[in-house]
């Protein structure tokens, strides 16, 4: 008996044992499963597409802002506001003189535009963008009169009416003195606007809806439609091309919102940036993509000043000659100095850090990169595109 109880006894630790041993390894199974399916970099869906035909729309109006001090259009080089101001008081039953030409001040025509955000409706409110489209000096405090927003279709879509936002000061004085910060003759009207009329959306008609990646690329368009697909099962996703992918979705339209939401958190990974160069020959900026790559070439880099300065001689003539003129004779001096005269190598494959820093250690200034960049790219040695903006 004890012996059959010693036995049991040692067939139960074991067992124990095998379970905990499996168990260890079921777990470390799961842990390098999640380690491998984790991705690196992530970004939801939401954040690399748009759905085809949800946007907003441009609206554009022609408006008044009254209740300026004195800085309104000059009504004889800008007639049209006299002119509108005129058909205003008509409405109203005011009717002026035909003799009479009002010299006003504190008025300036503008124009209104918004953008109609989608699934705008009735009854909402939206920012306005008043601008001067005459001699105005300034719209600060004015007052923009009641002003009908058309869209591309001419229909109206929205009214705007209020209080005109400027961030810039303009100030003269008598003497002709004047200092300006920032830009007064433009502003916004906050929630200035009213949606009156709903622009129709095909997102509540049945049917497959389009992503269009914010960035075409074929890679993350593939990721995108496997992302879907894993997660709603085969074929419900498709790419179309390398900027659009359609997605199969329900024919409530109750549905289809909670669907779409829940496709757009999806994470995916996107597809590797591509090799591109961005110069901005205005301001210097240079922007130099991470996939950029070098193949081996030496690079010189020197700076050629070149200074001339003119030191003008007067010639007087002898004393007592006759017919002797004094004159002034042109005396230039020239100078050629070549400074910096650095050279340096690229290796094969070389990266961005590395090429940052032999440009940096030389001291190239950012027109000076430019033109090595521009260089490197015709010598065939720079794997990337040369973007100039």
């Amino acid at each position: 008996m004890n012996i059959q109880r010693l036995f049991s006894r040692s067939s139960l630790v074991r067992v124990r044992e095998r379970v905990a041993s499996a168990l260890s390894s079921t777990a470390i199974v799961l842990c390098a499963c999640f380690s491998v399916n984790q991705p690196l970099h992530a970004d939801k869906i939401r954040d690399l597409t748009q759905v085809a035909g949800v946007r907003s729309n441009q609206l554009i109006g022609y408006g008044l802002v009254v209740g300026l001090d004195g800085s309104g259009d000059q009504t004889t080089q800008a007639p049209f506001t006299t002119q509108s101001l005129e058909n205003m008081l008509v409405q109203f039953g005011i009717t002026v003189p035909a003799n009479v030409r009002p010299q006003l001040k504190n008025a300036a025509a503008v124009t209104v535009t918004a953008q109609l955000p989608p699934f705008a409706k009735p009854g909402q409110v939206i920012d306005v963008t008043v601008a001067s489209i005459g001699n105005a000096k300034s719209i600060r405090g004015g007052e923009l009169l009641m002003t009908p927003l058309r869209g591309a279709d001419g229909n109206v879509y929205a009214m705007a009416q209020g209080s005109v936002v400027v961030g810039g000061i303009s100030a003269q004085g008598k003497s002709g003195s004047s200092v300006q910060v920032n830009i007064s003759a433009s502003g916004r009207v906050p929630n200035g606007a009213t949606v009156e009329r709903a622009v129709a959306s095909a997102f509540s008609n049945g049917g497959d809806l389009v992503l269009n990646l914010n960035t075409a690329d074929f890679t993350t368009a593939t990721r995108v439609a496997e992302a879907v697909n894993r997660t709603y099962g085969a074929g419900t996703a498709s790419a179309l091309d390398g900027g659009s992918v359609s997605v199969r979705g329900p024919l409530d339209p109750a549905q289809r919102v909670a669907w779409l939401g829940a496709i757009q958190g999806i994470e995916v990974t996107p597809g590797d940036a591509p090799a591109r160069v961005v110069v901005n020959s205005r301001t210097g900026t240079v922007v130099i993509g991470q996939e950029v790559r070098v193949t081996p070439a030496a690079v010189a880099h020197g700076s050629i000043q070149v200074t001339i300065s003119e030191n003008p001689q007067v010639s007087q003539p002898a004393p007592f000659s006759k017919g002797g003129q004094t004159v002034v004779v042109p005396q230039s001096d020239v100078q050629v100095s070549e400074d910096g005269g650095h050279m340096f190598k690229f290796g094969p494959g070389t990266n961005l850090d590395t090429i940052v820093r032999a440009v940096n250690q030389v001291g190239a200034s950012p027109s000076d990169l430019i033109s090595i960049l521009q260089a490197l790219k015709q010598a065939g040695a720079l794997h990337a595109e040369l973007v100039v903006i």
